[in-house]
């Protein structure tokens, strides 16, 4: 795999999979939306090619007339908008995503791709007691999950049409550099280097968290290797309660702060236990997680404290 076009670079699975593409010698094109506060973060390399080309631009014939944008081998999409808060209940937002991801499977086979890689979410499942595998049933309890098993159906079938490979990642909570602000992960960080004391729940949730530089690997590892129609649930594979992952981030930032544990109660739809079956993606991509919480909590605050 020589060149690979993604959308929703600008991310922070996105700025994995390009820091990913520059280490393997890949050249990334991505498709950006001009008006982003965030290009300023894609790194000036040789192996990085930036087209200007927001979501609604890909539908045209060719976005943007530039040699840049030609043959390519792989299309990951990972652009979506309203990922977080009310929006994600917005059907008509979200509807218009689900549309937005058979544009790029035009433009994917325009550009004569072979493998088309999604970015699927949890949130496709609902509240599943038990780990979240290929099969596991889904019943959405949003828009936002509703849209994204849409899109995963349709462009799956439109993939087939036209002879390309797709692969669907179904992706849970990834942490690391260029994560959104308001994730459970960042704003705890940013809380605690201000000396805050956070009231929290009482932290029993089991979970899955999978550092940004795994997932990177993860999905390119899906794009070479990755079955077609293959459904692939992507996280560490391991759950462990909420409370210790707080109180490792702490520890690392000062561990004299206090943390609130208990003070807030948990939502009548809180999610309790959060794991990812990544038995058939390692099987079938010889990927295998490297960056424990500990040391992917430490890469991360390090982050945070040089922006």
């Amino acid at each position: 795999m020589r060149r690979v076009v993604i959308t929703g670079a600008t991310g922070v699975v996105g700025m994995a999979i390009v820091r990913k593409c520059i280490e393997k010698g890949i050249e990334a094109v991505l498709l950006v939306n001009p008006a982003s506060p965030r290009l300023a973060r894609i790194p000036d390399d040789p192996l990085v090619k930036v087209v200007k080309c927001g979501l609604e631009d890909m539908r045209n014939e060719n976005p943007e007339p530039s040699p840049i944008l030609t043959q390519a081998d792989a299309f990951i999409h990972l652009s979506w908008g309203g990922t977080f808060g009310d929006v994600r209940n917005d059907k008509a937002l979200q509807d218009k995503n689900a549309e937005y991801a058979l544009d790029a499977v035009r433009l994917a086979h325009r550009l004569g791709c072979k493998v088309f890689v999604g970015a699927g979410s949890q949130a496709e499942y609902g509240r599943v007691e038990g780990v979240l595998k290929p099969d596991t049933p889904c019943t959405p309890e949003n828009e936002y999950g509703r849209a994204k098993l849409r899109a995963s159906i349709e462009t799956r079938e439109m993939c087939r049409e036209y002879g390309i490979r797709h692969v669907w990642p179904r992706i849970l909570s990834i942490y690391g550099p260029y994560d959104g602000e308001k994730t459970m992960v960042m704003s705890l960080i940013s809380s605690l280097l201000s000396g805050e004391k956070l009231s929290l729940t009482a932290g029993e949730q089991m979970w899955d968290y999978l550092y940004a530089d795994d997932a990177g690997e993860a999905m390119l590892s899906l794009a070479e290797h990755g079955l077609d129609g293959g459904t692939y649930p992507i996280g560490s594979g391991t759950a462990r309660p909420l409370r210790e992952y707080i109180e490792i981030i702490r520890d690392q930032i000062d561990p004299s702060l206090p943390l609130g544990f208990g003070e807030v109660p948990y939502s009548d739809k809180q999610v309790m236990y959060l794991c990812a079956d990544i038995s058939k993606l390692c099987e079938d991509t010889g990927f295998s997680p490297k960056v424990g919480f500990a040391e992917g909590a430490r890469r991360t605050i390090e982050w945070v404290r040089k922006q």
